[in-house]
């Protein structure tokens, strides 16, 4: 995603020509059979979510910047996939894995959903989704569903927030084990979202609070030599 404020800044070519050539692969790259991406070529049917970070901005921007609105729908593929095939009911939250093939280790073997809430994946899909969602086109068939996800989503991890810190737990829905821990690079994604979502008024007002007091959670946890 650094390609395109280089090249406004620069107008150095190789850099569009690093976005085409990172962009355009990725219509070869393998996928299940809902059209969800692999991790990794070599993870065979695995989705994690973190990935959608890693693709989703990118190909939008690229899609707005060279005009080619299949990359539009391409990201909005993977998002809903991810979402349909990853909710955790009890939490109403995305777990961190699925394995469609349910060969690995982690994998349930009925849903081939992996068992945790990672805080920094569920932390990626959302600031993913508030990124795309901002090149999204206002009349694309799944904005407003993307747009709910991300409403659903936010309004689930306010929930699990530490009331006393203001942060989120490591394995998000799960701060009463023993060995968990208040973890800052996620409570930095959640605060992120939260914050554009009530910026684009995907989120009411109600929820600055909760953004606020995340944000000086972080900054009161540091320490400084």
């Amino acid at each position: 995603i650094l390609m395109f404020p280089l090249y406004d800044e620069t107008k150095e070519e190789k850099y569009i020509k690093s976005a085409v050539y990172l962009t355009e692969s990725l219509k070869t790259f393998p996928v299940n059979s809902k059209g969800g991406f692999w991790h990794m070529v070599n993870q065979e049917y695995q989705m994690w979510l973190d990935g959608l970070y890693m693709v989703g901005p990118l190909m939008v921007m690229y899609g707005a910047q060279m005009r080619k609105p299949e990359f539009f729908d391409m990201a909005a593929r993977q998002a809903c996939v991810m979402y349909e095939n990853m909710m955790d009911e009890k939490s109403g939250l995305l777990v961190h894995g699925w394995d469609e093939s349910k060969q690995m280790g982690w994998a349930d073997a009925v849903t081939g959903k992996s068992h945790e809430v990672w805080g920094r994946a569920m932390g990626w899909y959302v600031t993913a989704l508030a990124d795309i969602l901002d090149y999204i086109p206002e009349n694309h068939e799944k904005r407003r569903q993307m747009i709910e996800i991300e409403k659903t989503l936010l309004k689930a991890i306010v929930k699990y927030q530490d009331t006393e810190s203001g942060r989120w737990y490591e394995v998000v829905d799960k701060g009463e084990w023993e060995g968990n821990w208040l973890e800052n690079s996620c409570s930095c994604l959640f605060v992120y979202a939260i914050s554009k979502a009530i910026k684009k008024g995907y989120l009411s007002q109600e929820y600055y609070e909760a953004a606020k007091k995340g944000y000086e959670g972080v900054i009161n946890s540091l320490s400084f030599d």
